[in-house]
C-alpha cells in the first residue's frame, strides 16, 4: 500500500489507526506531500538510527583495483569530548555573512553567557565588539546549550583577526578571504566524524586555503544529537579560522513522524548561512560572492521544482551575477546530478530535470555534489551529453563518513566520466584569475596526501562561443552520452 503522507505510514506501521482514505489536498497540502514524497525514505531509515546507531565501522569486501592500490576500510567514530567550562564557548566555527563581514558561531552550556565577539587585528587586544543573538533546541530528551551567532565586521580582506567569544575563554583567530584572485577553495563532502575525517581535516590544513565548501552531510548525528556536539569541538581548529560555507545533505534530515515532521531542526540552529544576505527565504539554499567567483548552495532535500521558492530564487540569484565582477559561477548541492557509481543512482535526476537548464543558460563552471561516497570527475555535460558550454560535474562524497567507500562503479565507464575512485580524499580549486582555475583531488593515502587527479579549467564568462544564440539550451556538440 502507498501511504499518502510519513505521518499514515508511521500509524499504519504501528497499528495506532488504520490510514485514513485522502481528501482532495489543498494547494499547501500538495506541496506537503511532495515534499513527504521527497523525504519519506529517509524516515525510516533515521528511526533505525536514532536507537541504533553503529558504534564500528561498516565491514567491506576491499578487492584491490588493477593499479595495485588497497583500498583502506572504514575507520571508527571519534568523539570529541568537552573539555572547558560552561562558561567557555566551545563548538566555535565561522562562516562569510556579505561581502566584508563574518558570522561567527560558538555554543555554551551557560544560559547566561552573552552573545558578544571582541576582535581586532593584534593578539590580545580586542578594539572592536560586536552583539549578535541566540536560540537553542530541543529533540526527545536532549538539550542543546546556547547557541550564540554574531556577525562582525566590516572586515578588511587578506587580513587576519584575533577575537574572543562571550567574553570568556581562548583566543582565536582566521583571515579574511582576499578581495581579488587568486583564491583557493578546500572542498569536502560526506566529512563525518571518523578517524578518516581526522586525516582528512589534517591533509585539508597542511597547506593553506581561503575558504571550505561541504557540500552536505556534516556530522552524521542522525538524531543523536550529542554527536552535532562532539562534530562541532572535531572540526573546531578548523572552522575556527576560515569560513565554513555549508549546504544540507540526507543525513541533516533528522526527521520524525508527527514529532518533528519538517526536519532539519539542528543543522539550521547551529549552522546559520548567508540566506537572509542573498534574499533566500531558507537557510537550505543561498549564495555568496567571494574575490571574483559567485557561490551558490543549493538544497537537494527541499522543494526544486518550478513552482518553488527555491527555484524561483534560483531564477532570481542567476539573473543577478555579473560575470564581469564574478567570472566564475560555482556550484554545491549534495546529491549528484551525474554519477556512474552504482550508489545512490538516480537520487539527482529529479533536481536535474527541474534546474540543470537554469545552470546551463547561465554558464555555471563547476557543479560539485557529495553523497556518493567516492570520488568521480565528468567532463562538461549539459543533458547527458559533453557540451563545451555546461559545467564540469565532480563528486567528492569521500571526507570520511563513517559509513565507508562507494566501491563499485558502473562497467563499462562511460565517456563522460574522466576520472572515478573509491578512496577518501578532498578537493582544492584554485581560482588564479577571471580565466583560469586548477583543481587536484587529493587521496588520503594513510598519513600522507596524494594528488590523485588535476585538471586546468577555463572559465566559462571567457568563451564567446558559449554566449552565441545557437548555445541557448540546446545541445549540438556532441554524441558522448552517459
Amino acid at each position: 500500500m502507498l501511504f499518502q503522507t510519513p505521518k499514515h505510514a508511521f500509524i499504519a506501521l504501528h497499528g495506532f489507526l488504520p490510514p485514513q482514505q485522502p481528501s482532495i489536498p489543498s494547494s499547501s497540502q500538495q506541496k506537503q506531500i511532495k515534499m513527504d514524497k521527497l523525504l519519506f525514505p529517509h524516515v525510516f531509515s533515521l528511526a533505525l538510527t536514532f536507537f541504533f546507531l553503529p558504534q564500528m565501522p561498516l565491514l567491506q569486501s576491499l578487492a584491490s583495483p588493477p593499479d595495485g592500490y588497497s583500498r583502506p576500510p572504514a575507520r571508527n567514530v571519534i568523539f570529541t569530548t568537552h573539555d572547558r567550562s560552561d562558561q567557555e564557548p566551545q563548538q566555535v566555527h565561522i562562516s562569510l555573512a556579505g561581502s566584508d563581514h563574518m558570522r561567527v558561531t560558538w555554543i555554551t552550556d551557560d544560559k547566561h553567557s552573552k552573545s558578544i565577539v571582541e576582535y581586532g587585528t593584534q593578539p590580545g587586544r580586542y578594539d572592536a565588539k560586536a552583539t549578535g543573538e541566540h536560540t537553542s533546541y530541543h529533540y526527545f530528551f536532549y538539550s542543546s546549550g546556547k547557541i550564540h551567532h554574531v556577525k562582525i565586521g566590516p572586515l578588511e580582506p587578506n587580513t587576519s583577526y584575533y577575537y574572543r567569544c562571550g567574553g570568556h575563554g581562548p583566543e582565536f583567530s582566521f583571515k579574511t578571504p582576499p578581495a581579488t584572485f587568486p583564491i583557493e577553495f578546500a572542498v569536502v563532502g560526506d566529512l563525518g566524524q571518523t578517524e578518516w575525517t581526522k586525516s582528512t581535516l589534517a591533509h585539508v590544513d597542511s597547506q593553506d586555503y581561503d575558504v571550505f565548501l561541504l557540500p552536505g552531510d556534516l556530522s552524521y548525528a542522525d538524531s543523536q544529537q550529542p554527536l552535532w556536539d562532539s562534530f562541532g569541538r572535531l572540526v573546531e581548529p578548523s572552522a575556527s579560522r576560515r569560513p565554513w560555507m555549508v549546504t544540507e545533505g540526507n543525513h541533516e534530515i533528522e526527521i520524525f513522524p508527527i514529532i518533528y515532521p519538517h526536519g532539519f531542526k539542528p543543522y539550521n540552529a547551529r549552522w546559520q548561512m548567508p540566506y537572509e544576505e542573498s534574499n533566500s527565504t531558507s537557510n537550505l539554499y543561498y549564495s555568496f560572492d567571494v574575490a571574483g567567483t559567485h557561490v551558490i548552495m543549493l538544497g537537494s532535500y527541499t522543494d526544486f521544482d518550478c513552482d518553488s521558492d527555491q527555484y524561483k530564487w534560483l531564477v532570481s540569484d542567476l539573473s543577478g551575477v555579473d560575470r564581469q565582477k564574478t567570472p566564475w559561477v560555482v556550484v554545491l548541492l549534495h546529491a549528484p546530478w551525474y554519477n556512474t557509481n552504482t550508489a545512490h543512482q538516480g537520487e539527482g535526476e529529479s533536481m536535474r530535470n527541474a534546474m540543470e537548464v537554469l545552470l546551463y543558460k547561465a554558464r555555471v563552471d563547476v557543479v560539485f555534489a557529495g553523497h556518493v561516497h567516492a570520488y568521480e570527475r565528468f567532463t562538461r555535460i549539459y543533458d547527458n551529453m559533453a557540451d563545451p558550454c555546461g559545467p564540469v560535474y565532480i563528486t567528492i562524497g569521500d571526507g570520511g563518513n563513517r559509513e565507508g567507500l562507494a566501491l563499485t562503479f558502473k562497467k563499462p565507464s562511460s565517456p563522460l566520466s574522466l576520472y572515478r575512485e573509491p578512496s577518501f580524499g578532498h578537493g582544492r580549486l584554485r581560482i588564479l584569475d577571471e580565466k583560469r582555475a586548477h583543481w587536484s583531488w587529493h587521496r588520503n593515502n594513510d598519513s600522507d596526501s596524494v594528488v590523485g587527479d588535476e585538471v586546468w579549467l577555463d572559465s566559462l564568462s571567457t568563451s564567446k562561443a558559449c554566449w552565441g544564440a545557437d548555445h541557448d539550451g540546446i545541445n549540438n556538440s556532441s554524441k558522448d552520452e552517459l
